[in-house]
């Protein structure tokens, strides 16, 4: 880790921005989280005078970012389809292509009163989350093998909803995909982002991806095992007509579409996110 140096004269905002090597937008994160202000306080207190120990704290997650540990982790927070998620080492970070995801769960809930809706793996609990707070009378069920993931998407669940919603709390339960659900349940959208990536895939040693937890990045094998599985055991779990949604890696979109129409799934398609990249892939079970 790089030495942190000691500030020797008073010490403002603009000074450690201008000084700092990170991207800017990073350094403003960093900085409005270690003095708890606005981003818009930055400009209008940017040449006040900093407390040592306030400098020390951002020279501290400075040097650590530049050692590549992701922002949202130093922070612990991460935005989320509005919303501001906790985030730790134990959890895949949301990313902004995932609300793709939420928004076509959504457009295919919009006319389904009281809808059930099956998160499997849910990490943090975003996408369930999210969902929940865009449908309150949404019955949600999120799962997750990894009981520390289920311990921070308890706490965002329990922090970012309304404990009086009409669908009533996020239903989180530790199980490794259907294995420890109800069996009697029935579902009208199942969505997932689960691990996707190939076991040899090089990015699993770059940037952000070194920090988060293996199991929720990849299958370690050839990144469609843990899809393979969901999009089996979704016909049993879906109500007639019902809808499954898979997040995939930006090549695996034929392959995916494949999956479902040998499960009989009707009306397969898959949605490009912002980055014209097929993020998302989902079909219908025929009625």
């Amino acid at each position: 880790m790089p030495a942190i140096p000691t500030p020797t004269t008073p010490t403002t905002p603009a000074a450690l921005l201008r000084a700092s090597p990170l991207p800017l937008l990073e350094a403003r994160i960093l900085l409005t989280h270690v003095l708890g202000w606005r981003h818009t306080q930055l400009i209008t207190r940017g040449d006040e005078p900093l407390e040592r120990t306030s400098v020390e704290r951002y020279q501290a997650l400075e040097a650590r970012r530049i050692a590549g540990e992701p922002v949202a982790q130093l922070v612990g927070a991460r935005e989320f389809f509005g919303l501001d998620f906790e985030v730790t080492p134990h959890v895949l970070i949301p990313r902004p292509e995932t609300e793709l995801l939420v928004e076509t769960a959504l457009a295919t809930l919009e006319h389904i009163s009281r809808p059930r809706v099956l998160d499997l793996g849910t990490g943090t609990g975003a996408i369930a989350v999210a969902i929940a707070s865009m449908r309150p009378d949404a019955r949600v069920w999120a799962l997750d093998r990894s009981a520390e993931a289920l311990a921070v998407a308890t706490r965002n669940a329990a922090r970012l909803l309304d404990a009086k919603r009409p669908g009533g709390a996020v239903a989180l339960t530790r199980s490794d995909w259907y294995d420890s659900l109800d069996a009697t349940l029935r579902f009208d959208v199942i969505v997932s982002n689960p691990p996707y990536i190939a076991s040899g895939d090089p990015h699993l040693a770059q940037g952000d991806l070194r920090f988060e937890p293996r199991g929720a990045l990849t299958d370690e094998a050839d990144g469609l095992s843990a899809i393979r599985e969901i999009v089996a055991g979704a016909p049993a779990r879906l109500v007639s007509n019902g809808v499954l949604w898979i997040e995939h890696g930006y090549d695996q979109a034929e392959a995916v579409r494949a999956l479902f129409s040998a499960q009989g799934f009707a009306q397969v398609r898959s949605a490009r996110d912002l980055a014209g990249i097929e993020r998302i892939s989902g079909g219908r079970l025929a009625g």
